[in-house]
């Protein structure tokens, strides 16, 4: 007993500690909240668990809001409430406060309820104490890293969104539209985009947010988007008061909505900056460090995907340039007919293809309608594609058959230093008759659209593709030949116009005949409207397309077309020759200049039998327009051309184009491919226009 008390004697002053020693060495502290009167006592170890002074603390649990979050308070309110309705003498209850560095800390509160003799409650006394270390292997720890794989699974899935992003609109729908800037938290997002030293606003934030003269701004103005870019860093707003006084340009327009925090990260790629992005939040304030880290994470995957849509938009606009340039500038005006024409770029895919079109004037008021596509969609295809578009126009200009057009054009893609082939519909109309000869080399049949809006199919037996028909020695491509009749429509087009994922190709052309019999009957605003269909299925092809329709002109102003083939050595076809053009004159109105016809006529059958190896084609016709022309042609077979001289000593050679020139008003001599054609035109009087002119 002695010993005990010996020991006794050799105790600490201070011992046992005092209770508010003990709680505060433990990290707790203890509160007293009087119900009735809505205050809050906090002893200092307490304050120090929510990291506030006494200077920030006024006895009321609101003033708490600074530390204790949104989502925290709501639960823990809950809590309280259900404890004190339910008659419970206590309760305990962990929750998360946010320190002054914006951290996140596990903290727990056990509360007794004190009542009246009513039991109406009217005082909680209570601790609150730091939980970080208990919780560390707890549930409440492994909430807190299911909320961090929550965030990461944010960037992870906004990053496989990004992937297939291919514009810069698409990224930013992206962000906007699946809801990962929701989860994380914010209110609103805004992104720059850096361009010759300047930031271009690509995005705003919340709608009716846009501040007046930040469309573009320099990148040495006052502004959180030109800092991060100029300092290659995040910049973390952690408050109003940050916000006010680091920006105070930008927060007067910003005060009004309700924002608390930012986050402004520069998009950063290949080491340079391309743009900044910003997210705006509303009851937030500060961040923690994994919310910084996760931040930075997606600016850079946006960084990247921004990058990349960049790229691709300014090679799709090359590619796409370089396809425009090289087709046609101008449509040619067509007597007798109206023709529309369109070309759209594929809205999927990196590169642009070789579909083309073309309309080749040529002799005789008749024209030339091309559409074609070359294999593959890149850049090379559009190169091909340009040169094998001047080449058939020149061949077709030259005079030669559908048929040979398209041989020789075929020929010419195979000796090009290329793999590639093409596919072509080629047809040669003739707007005063309604006469059109068709080609097809590997193409899809043209279209005839009626007047009444029936469309019908062009069946063209066809050849092989230009190019593989010269490799494998088929060049024979059989002509189709139809008649239009006035107001009938004939429409050339590329498979991406009838194409449709996921659907036969009969199905897209039923598809396209039921838009064209519903559609406007104005050529222009149907090209259109075909146009508008294609681009709403956002296909990946390229679609051409070329509507030829003829007018309704009447027939004795149209006159007519009469062709008369001549051998050599045979009296009876030049006797028949001659006949043709003596009906012909006389049928159409041109008795008057009856003599000069026929014998200008006479002189260019004549020396084509005499001076070529063959026979010759002799064809008359009327040219309609203001001044009614009929006109002559003898085509044969040598590509040497005539030309007028002076009679010989014996009178006998050389008058024939000498007469030529003084009958007729105007004529000339035309290529056509392997021969030549020599023709005159006279003017000649309207006898519908006669008839009506008063006596």
């Amino acid at each position: 007993m002695a010993d005990r008390a010996a020991g006794a004697m050799s105790l600490p002053d201070d011992w046992p500690a005092h209770p508010d020693l003990r709680l505060s060495l433990n990290h707790m502290g203890t509160f007293d909240w009087d119900l009735d009167n809505g205050l809050l006592h906090l002893d200092q170890s307490a304050l120090d668990v929510f990291d506030v002074t006494a200077e920030e603390f006024d006895g009321r649990p609101q003033s708490l809001a600074l530390r204790v979050p949104h989502g925290e308070a709501a639960r823990l309110d809950g809590l309280v409430t259900q404890a004190l309705r339910s008659g419970s003498s206590s309760y305990g209850a962990y929750f998360r406060i946010r320190c002054r560095d914006g951290s996140l800390r596990w903290t727990h509160t056990q509360g007794a309820v004190r009542r009246d003799v009513r039991g109406r409650p009217h005082r909680i006394i209570g601790i609150v104490r730091d939980a970080t270390q208990e919780l560390a292997d707890s549930s409440a720890r492994i909430e807190l890293d299911a909320e961090r794989r929550r965030q990461t699974s944010v960037v992870e899935s906004t990053t496989a969104a990004l992937a297939h992003a291919r514009t810069v609109q698409d990224v930013i729908d992206v962000l906007k539209d699946s809801h990962g800037l929701e989860r994380l938290g914010a209110t609103s997002m805004v992104m720059g985009l850096l361009e010759a030293g300047r930031i271009h606003l690509v995005a705003e934030g919340p709608e009716g947010s846009f501040v007046p003269g930040t469309r573009y701004t320099r990148v040495d103005e006052q502004y959180p988007m030109s800092e991060v870019i100029r300092t290659l860093a995040p910049r973390f707003i952690e408050s109003k008061e940050d916000f006010a006084e680091s920006y105070p340009r930008l927060w007067p327009h910003v005060r009004g909505l309700g924002i608390t925090s930012a986050a402004y990260m520069p998009l950063i790629a290949q080491a340079r900056p391309i743009g900044a992005l910003g997210l705006l939040y509303s009851d937030k304030t500060g961040f923690t460090s994994e919310e910084r880290n996760l931040l930075v994470a997606l600016g850079s995957s946006i960084a990247q995907s921004l990058q990349r849509a960049v790229l691709f938009e300014q090679e799709h606009d090359l590619a796409e340039g370089l396809q425009q340039a090289m087709l046609p500038r101008r449509i040619p005006s067509v007597p007798g007919a109206q023709i529309a024409v369109r070309y759209r770029s594929a809205r999927l895919g990196r590169d642009i293809g070789g579909d083309w079109y073309d309309v080749i004037p040529l002799p005789g008021g008749r024209v030339g309608a091309v559409i074609g596509d070359v294999q593959g969609h890149d850049t090379h295809a559009a190169a091909v594609m340009g040169q094998l578009r001047i080449v058939l126009r020149a061949y077709a200009a030259e005079g030669h058959t559908p048929a040979t057009v398209m041989a020789r054009a075929s020929v010419f893609l195979h000796e090009l230093d290329t793999d590639r082939f093409a596919t072509c519909v080629y047809a040669e109309a003739d707007p005063t008759t309604g006469v059109v000869q068709v080609v097809r080399a590997g193409h899809m049949d043209p279209l005839r659209l009626g007047a009444d809006g029936e469309t019908r199919r062009v069946t063209v037996s066809g050849g092989m593709p230009l190019g593989l028909s010269a490799e494998f020695g088929r060049l024979e491509y059989p002509v189709a030949t139809i008649e239009l009749d006035p107001g009938e429509t004939l429409l050339l087009y590329t498979d991406g116009l009838v194409e449709r994922p996921g659907t036969d190709l009969d199905d897209g052309l039923r598809a396209l005949t039921g838009l064209i019999r519903n559609g406007p009957r104005n050529l222009q605003l149907l090209a259109d409207r075909l146009c508008e269909e294609s681009d709403e299925r956002a296909g990946e092809d390229d679609v051409a397309l070329l509507l030829l329709r003829r007018h309704g002109v009447a027939a004795a102003h149209a006159g007519g077309r009469l062709q008369q083939h001549v051998a050599q050595n045979d009296p009876e076809a030049l006797a028949s020759a001659r006949h043709m053009i003596w009906a012909a004159v006389r049928a159409w109105g041109a008795a008057e200049r009856a003599d000069e016809i026929e014998l200008a006529a006479d002189e260019l059958i004549t020396n084509a039998l005499m001076h070529t190896d063959g026979g010759a084609i002799v064809t008359a016709r009327v040219l309609p327009g203001v001044e009614r022309r009929l006109r002559v042609e003898v085509e044969d077979r040598s590509t040497a051309l005539p030309r007028r001289r002076d009679a010989g000593e014996s009178g006998v050679s050389g008058r024939g184009l000498m007469l030529v020139d003084r009958l007729a008003d105007i004529w000339g001599v035309e290529s056509r491919g392997s021969g030549k054609c020599v023709w005159c035109e006279f003017a000649v009087s309207d006898p519908v226009a006669a008839e009506r002119a008063p006596a």
